[in-house]
């Protein structure tokens, strides 16, 4: 007789299973994420499907007139639209891919046995907790081609600093580069985490194997920092496509239309009076960052459960 049976004998029970009773359920927590459902949808779900709707119409504030995707066809036709989806594009990938191996190199050196480490972690978070618009306006005035720190240090040892800010060729290279440096706080701290997760048996067992210091970080830290570097990833390019602040606080998307992205091209859409336009540039933006960011995501995540 096995155990089952012969705890169900024990309690005078057949050997059928007995039909599975069915427990009253508490209405409790269906009501309690009613007001979180409810918050989201008005603050979230109802904006985004109204957005929709508007992007499909000519529309001021007391008056709209549908004509559907003409709003999405004027958008590619404007050179200055296109090129600023272009110009995101770019400028999420060179922030997201700076920070993810400057962070994870920071979170490499800050979780070895240095001098001074929790200062020096203090140090790099630091830019993540001063205000962009801050950040923005402090950069714009150190890069100034005449008259900023930079340029005049670089002319100190005898080099020609360009119009950082001015010039077109370096303009969103310049935003991006600051970019990088307030985020990649949160790149070093989210890395750090996962880097200490790690359990100290798989480096020990390294050291006894003889193992460098180059073989453990190819071999230990990366495949197991993965759900940190996923992290990273997602959350660094879904900034990069929405950033608009710095950009805006630091060039306004000039000169001309060389830094515009396009929440910057969508504001100025706004400020213009053409809602119709900007509201499908919002749309447009929308999708972008639904259509890249949901494939990583899962081919990440996929990968991730492969190891």
């Amino acid at each position: 007789m096995t155990t089952i049976e012969a705890q169900r004998a024990h309690h005078g029970e057949g050997t059928e299973l007995p039909a599975r009773r069915k427990r009253k359920r508490s209405p409790y927590p269906s009501w309690f994420y009613l007001p979180a459902a409810l918050i989201y949808g008005v603050l979230f779900l109802v904006p985004t499907f109204a957005s929709f709707y508007f992007s499909l119409t000519r529309w001021t504030i007391f008056d709209s007139h549908f004509i559907g995707f003409e709003n999405f066809v004027n958008f590619f036709r404007e050179p200055a639209l296109v090129s600023g989806l272009t110009h995101t594009l770019v400028y999420a990938v060179v922030t997201s891919s700076l920070k993810v191996v400057l962070g994870l190199l920071l979170a490499v050196l800050l979780t070895s046995q240095i001098i001074g480490r929790g200062y020096l972690r203090s140090v790099v978070f630091f830019p993540v907790l001063v205000s962009t618009i801050g950040v923005g306006l402090t950069f714009t005035v150190l890069m100034n081609p005449e008259r900023g720190l930079i340029n005049e240090s670089l002319a100190a040892i005898g080099v020609q600093g360009p119009g950082w800010l001015t010039d077109p060729s370096y303009a969103l290279l310049s935003v991006a580069l600051v970019d990088v440096w307030k985020g990649v706080g949160l790149a070093t701290l989210i890395f750090i985490a996962g880097i200490v997760s790690i359990p100290q048996e798989y480096f020990e067992a390294a050291r006894v194997d003889g193992a460098s210091a180059t073989a453990s970080f190819f071999k230990i830290v990366l495949p197991l920092a993965r759900p940190a570097t996923v992290t990273v990833v997602i959350l660094s390019l879904i900034g990069g496509l929405r950033s608009f602040d710095l950009i805006w606080a630091m060039t306004r998307g000039g000169p001309g239309f060389t830094s515009d992205v396009i929440a910057s091209v969508i504001y100025k859409q706004y400020q213009a009076g053409f809602y119709g336009l900007s509201t499908a540039g919002n749309v447009i933006l929308f999708l972008v960052v639904t259509a890249i960011i949901l494939p990583l995501y899962w081919f990440l995540s996929r990968k991730e459960v492969e190891l």
